[in-house]
Protein backbone atom coordinates (compact mmCIF):
# COMPACT_ATOMS: atom_id res chain seq x y z
CA UNK A 1 0.00 0.00 0.00
CA UNK A 2 1.48 3.37 -1.09
CA UNK A 3 1.82 6.14 1.50
CA UNK A 4 -0.61 9.05 1.16
CA UNK A 5 0.59 12.16 -0.69
CA UNK A 6 2.28 14.84 1.30
CA UNK A 7 0.87 18.31 1.74
CA UNK A 8 2.71 21.58 2.29
CA UNK A 9 1.57 23.79 5.14
CA UNK A 10 2.66 27.42 5.12
CA UNK A 11 2.65 29.30 8.41
CA UNK A 12 2.49 33.09 8.30
CA UNK A 13 3.09 35.33 11.30
CA UNK A 14 0.96 38.45 11.66
CA UNK A 15 2.81 41.01 13.82
CA UNK A 16 -0.38 43.02 14.27
CA UNK A 17 -1.86 40.22 16.33
CA UNK A 18 0.84 40.54 18.98
CA UNK A 19 -1.35 42.56 21.32
CA UNK A 20 -4.28 40.12 21.15
CA UNK A 21 -2.93 37.95 23.98
CA UNK A 22 -4.40 38.21 27.46
CA UNK A 23 -1.35 40.13 28.77
CA UNK A 24 -0.67 42.04 25.54
CA UNK A 25 2.82 40.57 25.28
CA UNK A 26 4.55 39.61 22.15
CA UNK A 27 2.93 36.76 20.30
CA UNK A 28 2.59 35.38 16.82
CA UNK A 29 -0.55 34.52 14.97
CA UNK A 30 0.19 31.47 12.91
CA UNK A 31 -1.55 30.95 9.65
CA UNK A 32 -1.38 27.45 8.25
CA UNK A 33 -1.85 26.68 4.63
CA UNK A 34 -2.03 23.12 3.42
CA UNK A 35 -1.38 21.77 0.02
CA UNK A 36 -2.35 18.27 -0.76
CA UNK A 37 -5.37 16.04 -0.55
CA UNK A 38 -4.67 14.19 2.74
CA UNK A 39 -4.08 16.44 5.74
CA UNK A 40 -3.78 13.58 8.14
CA UNK A 41 -0.60 12.36 6.52
CA UNK A 42 0.87 15.70 5.37
CA UNK A 43 4.19 17.01 6.63
CA UNK A 44 3.55 20.78 6.80
CA UNK A 45 6.08 23.51 6.30
CA UNK A 46 6.11 26.24 8.94
CA UNK A 47 7.42 29.70 8.03
CA UNK A 48 8.91 31.43 11.07
CA UNK A 49 9.34 35.15 11.67
CA UNK A 50 12.81 35.02 10.18
CA UNK A 51 11.41 33.62 6.97
CA UNK A 52 12.94 30.16 7.31
CA UNK A 53 10.86 27.04 6.83
CA UNK A 54 10.69 24.07 9.11
CA UNK A 55 8.99 20.71 8.82
CA UNK A 56 6.23 20.01 11.37
CA UNK A 57 5.23 16.46 12.32
CA UNK A 58 1.62 16.15 13.54
CA UNK A 59 0.70 13.51 16.10
CA UNK A 60 -1.62 10.87 14.61
CA UNK A 61 -3.93 11.21 17.64
CA UNK A 62 -4.45 14.91 16.83
CA UNK A 63 -5.11 14.64 13.13
CA UNK A 64 -6.99 11.35 13.00
CA UNK A 65 -10.76 11.23 13.61
CA UNK A 66 -12.28 9.49 16.60
CA UNK A 67 -12.73 5.78 16.06
CA UNK A 68 -15.08 3.23 17.60
CA UNK A 69 -13.40 1.05 20.23
CA UNK A 70 -12.18 -2.22 18.90
CA UNK A 71 -14.40 -4.84 20.45
CA UNK A 72 -11.90 -7.53 19.65
CA UNK A 73 -9.61 -6.11 22.32
CA UNK A 74 -12.16 -7.12 24.94
CA UNK A 75 -12.47 -10.72 23.96
CA UNK A 76 -12.03 -13.41 26.56
CA UNK A 77 -8.69 -14.35 25.07
CA UNK A 78 -7.07 -11.02 25.98
CA UNK A 79 -7.79 -11.43 29.71
CA UNK A 80 -8.24 -14.81 31.36
CA UNK A 81 -10.47 -13.22 34.02
CA UNK A 82 -12.98 -11.72 31.60
CA UNK A 83 -15.67 -13.68 29.83
CA UNK A 84 -18.47 -12.52 27.60
CA UNK A 85 -21.84 -14.17 27.13
CA UNK A 86 -24.93 -12.99 25.29
CA UNK A 87 -27.93 -11.99 27.40
CA UNK A 88 -30.27 -14.90 27.99
CA UNK A 89 -33.37 -12.82 28.66
CA UNK A 90 -35.22 -11.82 25.53
CA UNK A 91 -38.38 -9.78 25.35
CA UNK A 92 -40.47 -12.94 25.17
CA UNK A 93 -38.77 -14.63 28.11
CA UNK A 94 -38.96 -11.41 30.14
CA UNK A 95 -42.69 -11.26 29.50
CA UNK A 96 -43.05 -14.90 30.53
CA UNK A 97 -41.07 -14.21 33.69
CA UNK A 98 -43.28 -11.24 34.59
CA UNK A 99 -46.40 -13.30 33.97
CA UNK A 100 -45.00 -16.05 36.23
CA UNK A 101 -44.29 -13.53 38.98
CA UNK A 102 -47.77 -12.03 38.64
CA UNK A 103 -49.30 -15.50 38.78
CA UNK A 104 -47.29 -16.43 41.87
CA UNK A 105 -48.29 -13.20 43.61
CA UNK A 106 -51.92 -13.83 42.71
CA UNK A 107 -51.84 -17.35 44.12
CA UNK A 108 -50.08 -16.09 47.24
CA UNK A 109 -52.72 -13.40 47.69
CA UNK A 110 -55.54 -15.93 47.38
CA UNK A 111 -53.87 -18.22 49.90
CA UNK A 112 -53.44 -15.36 52.35
CA UNK A 113 -57.11 -14.45 51.91
CA UNK A 114 -58.17 -18.07 52.42
CA UNK A 115 -55.94 -18.40 55.48
CA UNK A 116 -57.34 -15.18 56.92
CA UNK A 117 -60.88 -16.42 56.31
CA UNK A 118 -60.12 -19.77 57.95
CA UNK A 119 -58.47 -18.02 60.89
CA UNK A 120 -61.48 -15.76 61.32
CA UNK A 121 -63.82 -18.75 61.10
CA UNK A 122 -61.75 -20.72 63.62
CA UNK A 123 -61.71 -17.79 66.03
CA UNK A 124 -65.49 -17.43 65.76
CA UNK A 125 -66.04 -21.17 66.16
CA UNK A 126 -63.73 -21.30 69.19
CA UNK A 127 -65.57 -18.43 70.84
CA UNK A 128 -68.93 -20.08 70.16
CA UNK A 129 -67.57 -23.44 71.36
CA UNK A 130 -66.62 -21.99 74.73
CA UNK A 131 -69.87 -20.03 75.04
CA UNK A 132 -71.99 -23.14 74.46
CA UNK A 133 -71.02 -24.61 77.82
CA UNK A 134 -72.87 -23.49 80.96
CA UNK A 135 -69.58 -22.10 82.27
CA UNK A 136 -67.08 -20.34 80.00
CA UNK A 137 -64.20 -21.06 82.40
CA UNK A 138 -65.16 -24.71 82.80
CA UNK A 139 -65.34 -25.10 79.04
CA UNK A 140 -61.86 -23.61 78.60
CA UNK A 141 -60.38 -25.84 81.30
CA UNK A 142 -62.19 -28.87 79.88
CA UNK A 143 -60.79 -28.24 76.41
CA UNK A 144 -57.26 -27.91 77.82
CA UNK A 145 -57.70 -31.15 79.78
CA UNK A 146 -58.97 -32.95 76.67
CA UNK A 147 -56.02 -31.74 74.59
CA UNK A 148 -53.63 -32.95 77.28
CA UNK A 149 -55.36 -36.34 77.29
CA UNK A 150 -55.06 -36.65 73.52
CA UNK A 151 -51.33 -35.95 73.69
CA UNK A 152 -50.84 -38.39 76.56
CA UNK A 153 -52.81 -41.18 74.87
CA UNK A 154 -51.05 -40.75 71.54
CA UNK A 155 -53.79 -39.13 69.44
CA UNK A 156 -57.47 -39.44 68.67
CA UNK A 157 -56.95 -42.73 66.82
CA UNK A 158 -55.96 -44.56 70.01
CA UNK A 159 -58.66 -42.89 72.09
CA UNK A 160 -61.26 -43.87 69.49
CA UNK A 161 -60.24 -47.53 69.56
CA UNK A 162 -60.09 -47.55 73.36
CA UNK A 163 -63.54 -45.97 73.66
CA UNK A 164 -65.46 -47.97 71.03
CA UNK A 165 -65.38 -51.47 69.66
CA UNK A 166 -63.94 -51.39 66.15
CA UNK A 167 -63.53 -53.78 63.27
CA UNK A 168 -59.97 -54.77 62.31
CA UNK A 169 -60.22 -52.98 58.96
CA UNK A 170 -62.11 -49.95 60.30
CA UNK A 171 -60.30 -46.65 59.93
CA UNK A 172 -60.87 -43.34 61.68
CA UNK A 173 -61.42 -40.60 59.11
CA UNK A 174 -62.02 -37.49 61.23
CA UNK A 175 -62.72 -36.30 64.73
CA UNK A 176 -64.44 -33.06 65.79
CA UNK A 177 -64.65 -31.38 69.17
CA UNK A 178 -68.26 -30.32 69.77
CA UNK A 179 -71.28 -30.57 72.09
CA UNK A 180 -74.20 -32.98 72.07
CA UNK A 181 -77.56 -31.50 72.99
CA UNK A 182 -79.24 -33.47 75.82
CA UNK A 183 -82.15 -32.93 78.15
CA UNK A 184 -79.63 -31.96 80.82
CA UNK A 185 -77.98 -29.39 78.55
CA UNK A 186 -75.08 -29.41 76.07
CA UNK A 187 -72.40 -32.01 76.79
CA UNK A 188 -68.83 -31.42 75.65
CA UNK A 189 -67.19 -34.27 73.78
CA UNK A 190 -65.77 -35.53 70.49
CA UNK A 191 -67.63 -36.74 67.40
CA UNK A 192 -65.74 -39.48 65.52
CA UNK A 193 -66.28 -40.31 61.84
CA UNK A 194 -64.92 -43.69 60.75
CA UNK A 195 -65.35 -45.92 57.72
CA UNK A 196 -68.01 -47.92 59.61
CA UNK A 197 -69.91 -45.54 61.92
CA UNK A 198 -70.53 -42.18 63.52
CA UNK A 199 -69.76 -42.18 67.21
CA UNK A 200 -69.67 -39.65 69.99
CA UNK A 201 -68.26 -39.72 73.52
CA UNK A 202 -68.33 -37.07 76.23
CA UNK A 203 -65.01 -35.77 77.50
CA UNK A 204 -65.96 -36.44 81.10
CA UNK A 205 -68.31 -38.91 82.80
CA UNK A 206 -71.79 -37.67 83.66
CA UNK A 207 -73.66 -38.44 86.83
CA UNK A 208 -77.03 -40.21 86.87
CA UNK A 209 -79.28 -41.88 89.43
CA UNK A 210 -79.57 -45.66 89.57
CA UNK A 211 -81.86 -47.04 92.28
CA UNK A 212 -81.37 -43.92 94.33
CA UNK A 213 -77.60 -43.98 94.02
CA UNK A 214 -75.44 -41.60 92.02
CA UNK A 215 -73.34 -43.25 89.36
CA UNK A 216 -71.02 -41.89 86.71
CA UNK A 217 -70.72 -42.86 83.08
CA UNK A 218 -69.51 -41.46 79.76
CA UNK A 219 -72.28 -40.36 77.43
CA UNK A 220 -71.94 -42.18 74.09
CA UNK A 221 -73.72 -42.27 70.75
CA UNK A 222 -73.07 -44.87 68.05
CA UNK A 223 -74.75 -44.92 64.62
CA UNK A 224 -73.56 -47.40 61.95
CA UNK A 225 -73.28 -45.78 58.53
CA UNK A 226 -75.94 -48.05 57.04
CA UNK A 227 -78.32 -46.73 59.73
CA UNK A 228 -77.66 -43.11 58.80
CA UNK A 229 -80.60 -41.37 57.14
CA UNK A 230 -79.89 -37.62 57.01
CA UNK A 231 -77.35 -34.94 57.92
CA UNK A 232 -78.83 -31.44 58.11
CA UNK A 233 -76.70 -28.37 58.87
CA UNK A 234 -78.58 -25.37 60.25
CA UNK A 235 -78.12 -22.13 62.17
CA UNK A 236 -80.02 -20.08 64.71
CA UNK A 237 -82.16 -17.49 62.94
CA UNK A 238 -81.65 -14.90 65.67
CA UNK A 239 -77.93 -15.61 66.13
CA UNK A 240 -76.39 -17.12 62.95
CA UNK A 241 -73.13 -17.78 64.82
CA UNK A 242 -74.91 -20.62 66.62
CA UNK A 243 -74.63 -23.47 64.14
CA UNK A 244 -75.97 -27.00 64.45
CA UNK A 245 -75.83 -30.34 62.69
CA UNK A 246 -78.85 -32.59 62.91
CA UNK A 247 -78.18 -36.31 62.44
CA UNK A 248 -81.16 -38.60 61.83
CA UNK A 249 -81.09 -42.39 61.85
CA UNK A 250 -83.25 -44.61 59.62
CA UNK A 251 -85.53 -45.29 62.60
CA UNK A 252 -85.98 -41.50 63.03
CA UNK A 253 -83.85 -40.90 66.11
CA UNK A 254 -82.49 -37.37 66.08
CA UNK A 255 -79.20 -36.10 67.49
CA UNK A 256 -78.21 -32.44 67.59
CA UNK A 257 -74.55 -31.48 67.64
CA UNK A 258 -73.37 -27.90 68.16
CA UNK A 259 -70.42 -25.72 69.19
CA UNK A 260 -68.01 -27.22 66.64
CA UNK A 261 -64.45 -25.92 66.53
CA UNK A 262 -64.44 -26.86 62.82
CA UNK A 263 -68.05 -26.61 61.72
CA UNK A 264 -67.47 -26.56 57.95
CA UNK A 265 -65.16 -29.56 58.14
CA UNK A 266 -67.69 -31.50 60.21
CA UNK A 267 -70.53 -30.80 57.76
CA UNK A 268 -68.42 -31.93 54.81
CA UNK A 269 -67.21 -35.10 56.53
CA UNK A 270 -70.68 -36.14 57.73
CA UNK A 271 -72.29 -35.53 54.34
CA UNK A 272 -69.58 -37.57 52.62
CA UNK A 273 -70.22 -40.42 55.06
CA UNK A 274 -73.93 -40.20 54.26
CA UNK A 275 -73.20 -40.51 50.54
CA UNK A 276 -70.85 -43.43 51.14
CA UNK A 277 -73.64 -45.24 52.99
CA UNK A 278 -75.72 -45.18 49.80
CA UNK A 279 -78.60 -43.31 51.43
CA UNK A 280 -77.44 -39.75 50.85
CA UNK A 281 -78.29 -37.46 47.94
CA UNK A 282 -76.36 -38.05 44.72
Amino acid sequence: MEPPPKADIEVKIDPKAADHGPNKKGGDEIEIETKGSDQTAAKPLVRTASGSKKNVHWSPELVSGSQEPNQSSYTAGSNPYIARSPPETTDASLKDTMESVKGALGRWGRRVAEAAKKTESLAGNTWQHLRTAPSFADAAMGRIAQSTKVLAEGGYEKIFRQTFETDPDEQLLNSFACYLSTSAGPVMGVLYVSTAKLSYSSDNPLSYKNNGQTEWSYYKVLIPLHQLKAVNPSANIVNPAEKYIQVISVDNHEFWFMGFLNYEGAVTSLQESLQDSGLGPV
